[in-house]
């Protein structure tokens, strides 16, 4: 039988290449578990947000996301559910365990600028 890692195994490894080492492997596993974990903590819109955005013609440069990202982030640390996050005229209102934005619409439209079910506000 082969030997592969000092472990007899039923078969042939394909690779046979000098430079191939377990070590290598775990720096690969290491890079994907950080690369999928930023991923994760990226701040995400339901579909509901999605749709809220297009029909009020909101439109979100990368740096009003990333200040969205950083809002998020300050009301996760203060242990925050439901927070509505204040950015120019547009209100956002998020569930920060989950980091996805529920729906948004500009501060104007709102009829009784009333927000309910949140425990939090974060201006960004």
């Amino acid at each position: 039988m082969t030997e592969l890692n000092g472990i007899s195994v039923p078969f042939i490894p394909i690779t046979q290449n000098e430079n191939f080492n377990s070590a290598n492997i775990r720096d690969n596993a290491d890079n994907f578990s950080n690369i999928f974990q930023e991923e994760l903590d990226k701040v995400k819109f339901s579909n509901h947000a999605l749709k809220r955005l297009e029909t009020r013609q909101i439109q979100l440069s990368d740096n009003e996301v990333n200040k969205i990202q950083e809002a998020v982030q300050k009301a996760e640390l203060k242990g925050s559910k439901d927070s509505l996050v204040m950015m120019n005229s547009t209100a956002f209102i998020v569930n920060i365990p989950n980091r996805t934005v529920v729906t948004a619409l500009p501060v104007g439209e709102s009829n009784e600028n009333i927000f309910t079910n949140i425990d939090s506000v974060v201006f960004a």
